[in-house]
């Protein structure tokens, strides 16, 4: 059994509220799960200490287990600091595509053929 620490949705539309459970990564997300152990409340201002509540000692104990947590639950316990978190980088994303790149050239070439013949 894999066990995932990752999030369930709950709250109103479009007012989400998440709690951080223990759960089979086989159930669903909103689904079957063994424990809680923390709480994220998204709509809370960024700095409120009750934006995000963990369970310190529950959750050191289901890492011992084995458990995996998810990309975002990882972020929190990197924050806590009862992980670390290697940051993403993916340069090759922020690079335009090929007619992108394509435009941004003629456009470039166009700006500076007149400058040349207002020069000359």
């Amino acid at each position: 059994m894999s066990l995932k620490i990752r999030l369930t949705r709950g709250g109103a539309k479009k007012r989400p509220y998440y709690r951080i459970v223990i759960a089979d990564s086989r159930s669903p997300r909103d689904g079957r799960f063994i424990e809680k152990v923390g709480t994220y409340d998204p709509m809370k201002p960024k700095d409120d200490a009750a934006r995000i509540t963990l369970d310190i000692e529950k959750i050191k104990a289901w890492l011992a287990k084995g458990a995996q947590p998810t990309d975002r639950v990882l972020r929190f316990l990197d924050a806590a600091g009862l992980l670390k978190r290697a940051p993403r980088n993916n340069p090759e994303k922020a690079v335009p595509g090929k007619k992108a790149q394509e435009r941004a050239e003629a456009k470039a070439a166009a700006a500076a053929a007149p400058s040349e013949g207002e020069a000359a």
